[in-house]
């Protein structure tokens, strides 16, 4: 299928969420109309950030009100877009069936607009390496597009833990299979690392693990990343612009999916150390790391913490298809930190001995 037109309409599901409201900034930005997708369209504590960017008054992005759980509700909003930005969670990835059934009906109202010619479906770097057994690391150590966890291991399952993963390999199948039924529109697959980066309402501060892990950060705790996983990172205005990009891009095929990350990796205590060296100013008394984890997995900290350091990642192709250039960790950080104070205004833990500059 063709690319979306310059200047067209593209409707964006999960408009007031931490990359839904990045999408809709960037795609604005760069000129298109855009109809943005909340639960509620008079909570005005989710969607007054949305009212605020200058598209709005001019009528150039509309808020839709459109609730993912019931069938039909994205019928009247796809329907004259020219493309889709699936951003939005469902709200149980331990129910597969619902899941297929939320893929189902957005699939529907995808095909009834008679104008889509291409979907962007928000995934996530779990379908490209949430694996059971820690030993699928050291045998395949390479993450990149065309790896999926290993689906035959038995427990692989939502008892595990799974679902999340689980559920957006559902999804990417699903749309992809739909598109290609079809033949009228493609669907390709964004897999987002770890986003970091700045919110732009205060209700995103909670609405994410990482920048609120960052907001725990500031105001005196926060917890060891599960297995010892290093965070790896992707800002959230990168990654909304890999999600325009691949709207955009001529290079790619339905069924695609792209690694959207930075290639960065810092562990969670390095994370919060580098408040303090970012932004010195705020003389944030820095916490020590709570591991909360059961002996035997603090036994293996040494074995898994070497694992995951000789993984090797890969954006290649993504920046290939879209042109997207990442930012540095250190600029998400202290980006993160400044909107957390001045929009979230999140009270930092200070040093009992700090001065601050006059």
């Amino acid at each position: 299928m063709a690319p979306i037109p310059r200047g067209g309409t593209v409707a964006v599901t999960g408009a007031a969420g931490f990359i839904g409201g990045w999408v809709v900034r960037g795609l604005l930005d760069r000129g298109y109309r855009v109809r943005a997708c909340v639960r509620d369209v008079g909570d005005e504590g989710k969607v007054s950030f949305l009212r605020s960017m200058p598209g709005y008054a001019s009528s150039r992005l509309s808020l839709h009100a459109a609730d993912l759980d019931q069938p039909g509700c994205f019928d009247n909003v796809f329907r004259g877009c020219h493309g889709v930005a699936h951003v939005s969670h469902v709200s149980d990835y331990d129910d597969q069936d619902y899941v297929q059934r939320v893929c189902d009906h957005v699939i529907a109202s995808v095909n009834a607009s008679d104008s889509v010619s291409r979907v962007v479906l928000t995934s996530s770097i779990a379908a490209v390496m949430s694996e059971v057994d820690f030993q699928d690391y050291v045998r395949r150590p390479v993450f990149y597009e065309d790896r999926f966890p290993d689906e035959q291991n038995p427990r692989r399952s939502t008892a595990k833990g799974q679902g999340y993963s689980m559920g957006k390999v559902l999804a990417e199948r699903a749309f992809a299979r739909a598109a290609e039924e079809h033949g009228g529109w493609d669907a390709i697959t964004c897999c987002p690392g770890d986003n970091v980066g700045p919110i732009q309402s205060a209700h995103q501060k909670e609405r994410g693990p990482w920048q609120h892990n960052i907001e725990m950060m500031l105001t005196g705790k926060y917890y060891q990343t599960g297995a010892y996983r290093p965070w790896m990172t992707v800002d959230v205005r990168d990654d909304a612009d890999c999600h325009i990009g691949l709207l955009e891009s001529i290079d790619v095929v339905n069924g695609e999916r792209y690694i959207a990350w930075s290639t960065e990796t810092r562990n969670v205590e390095d994370i919060c150390a580098s408040i303090d060296r970012l932004l010195p100013e705020l003389g944030h008394d820095a916490p020590a790391v709570t591991d909360p984890f059961p002996e035997r997995v603090q036994a293996r900290e040494a074995e898994l913490r070497a694992i995951w350091a000789a993984c090797d990642l890969r954006n290649d192709r993504i920046r290939a298809v879209t042109g997207v250039r990442f930012r540095s960790l250190d600029e998400s950080i202290r980006d993160c930190v400044e909107s957390l104070l001045s929009i979230g205004q999140v009270a930092v833990r200070r040093r009992p001995d700090f001065q601050p500059a006059d």
